[in-house]
């Protein structure tokens, strides 16, 4: 929920991305590159990143995390981003065989892959299990079932990490919680099922068990939450001598004013201190996603109406909704409303941003604010949109998504076209 903000209030710097700029009369460029003169090259709506942004996240985590840190990729996954990764030294983690698919397509040697899912196919563990990934995360006991049946057929045994579920209830959305003993994801402690798991892997020619993994959720602020997973798990780790310990992911960033996140570092440096006050003499590993991406990227759109309605609110629609953003519909979750043209502009009038889908519920921003001059033909955004936007995108209503760009140094270069009507068309037969 966004905190309670002054009407006239400018958008917070902070939501920015690292490298965004602004003219005198608060114009924003990001990376040299102007966002309006992006909207009309590419059109709208239009995923911006800023490339230089991402590649310095990723080296906070690779200092966070030394022993190895993985990207994961469901929070935003095309070639380009699999490619910047990769460069940057970090593992990546798939949760299908899509996603591997991408990865790999990319030129990601599968040695730097972690597959990840809790009802990976026999197809998905058949493709990650030839091509050697680095790490398997077994998340349940007729996985390890499949797993046997295909090194039986002649496939290589794989090094597997264990998901455990710690009973951990991180302070989050519901449908991003996933450390809670009623989860449909690993091993539970408090059932019996982790001590199960880990006597049967260790004890199974099929499966070369390196470690344990766990993740408490995801966008979560509150970091004693992972401390607590630490807690939880230590006294089964420890005897085990196993090299890795994988505390998953769930760093949340702020997306409103008066959300503030510690950062990578800090909660590098506050597992790390867990772990040593819990006596784990291992590799800690981590798997961050949205602190990666998320901040790196605005969405670009045109405001098509402008539908006042006195006494009641002010409608704005853009050309596009929750087709390119379904996580304030999924969660509620909350964004800013500026005008890159003026960006530092007060913004007394409260809006409710809404897309172009038949669903009432289809809405951007529940309480926007904006300059008075909004009007139609504008190029409105919403920042810190780089995760889970365009990766939970659908086509609802036979939407065309977005197109992609990433700017660096003054240049912009397209890494996702924009789909067109007849790519709607691709799979009918």
């Amino acid at each position: 929920m966004a905190a309670s903000v002054s009407p006239v209030s400018a958008l917070p710097a902070y939501l920015l991305p690292d490298n965004a700029t602004l003219d005198a009369r608060g114009r924003l460029s990001i990376a040299g590159v102007d966002t309006l003169a992006l909207a009309e090259r590419f059109g709208t709506p239009l995923f911006v990143y800023d490339e230089d942004h991402i590649r310095a996240r990723c080296r906070e985590a690779r200092e966070a995390f030394p022993d190895g840190v993985a990207y994961a990729s469901k929070a935003f996954l095309c070639k380009a981003i699999a490619r910047l990764a990769h460069e940057e030294g970090m593992y990546i983690d798939v949760a299908s065989g899509g996603e591997l698919h991408t990865a790999r397509a990319a030129g990601v040697p599968a040695d730097r892959l972690v597959l990840h899912g809790n009802n990976k196919s026999e197809a998905e563990l058949r493709y990650a299990m030839r091509e050697r990934v680095h790490r398997i995360v077994i998340d349940s006991f007729d996985e390890i079932d499949r797993v046997e049946a295909l090194v039986g057929e002649g496939l290589p045994a794989p090094k597997v990490l264990l998901r455990i579920t710690p009973g951990v209830h991180a302070e989050t959305h519901e449908f991003i919680a996933t450390g809670q003993d009623d989860s449909k994801f690993g091993f539970g402690v408090r059932v019996g099922h982790a001590a199960a798991a880990i006597e049967r892997a260790r004890h199974s020619a099929a499966l070369e068990l390196v470690g344990l993994h766990a993740h408490v959720g995801s966008q979560v602020f509150d970091v004693s939450s992972f401390e607590k997973v630490i807690e939880v798990l230590a006294p089964t780790f420890a005897p085990l001598a196993l090299d890795e310990l994988c505390i998953g992911g769930g760093l949340g960033v702020p997306y409103v004013e008066g959300e503030r996140s510690c950062g990578l570092r800090e909660w590098g440096q506050t597992i790390r201190r867990a772990c040593t006050a819990a006596g784990l003499d291992a590799k800690i590993t981590a798997e961050p996603g949205r602190s990666i991406v998320a901040a790196a990227a605005i969405t670009l759109y045109r405001v098509g109406t402008v539908k006042d309605i006195p006494g009641v609110r002010t409608y704005v629609s853009v050309d596009g909704g929750m087709s390119d953003n379904p996580r304030p519909v999924l969660y509620g979750s909350g964004y800013e409303t500026f005008l890159p043209r003026a960006t530092t502009a007060a913004r007394p009038k409260t809006i409710r941003l809404v897309g172009k889908h038949c669903e009432s519920g289809d809405l951007l921003v529940r309480s926007g604010l904006v300059p008075a001059d909004l009007a139609v033909g504008d190029i409105i955004s919403t920042p810190v949109t780089g995760a889970y936007g365009y990766a939970l995108g659908s086509n609802y209503n036979k939407v065309p998504r977005p197109a992609v760009v990433f700017v660096k140094d003054g240049e912009a270069r397209e890494v996702v076209r924009r789909e067109t009507w007849d790519d709607l068309l691709r799979l009918d037969v």
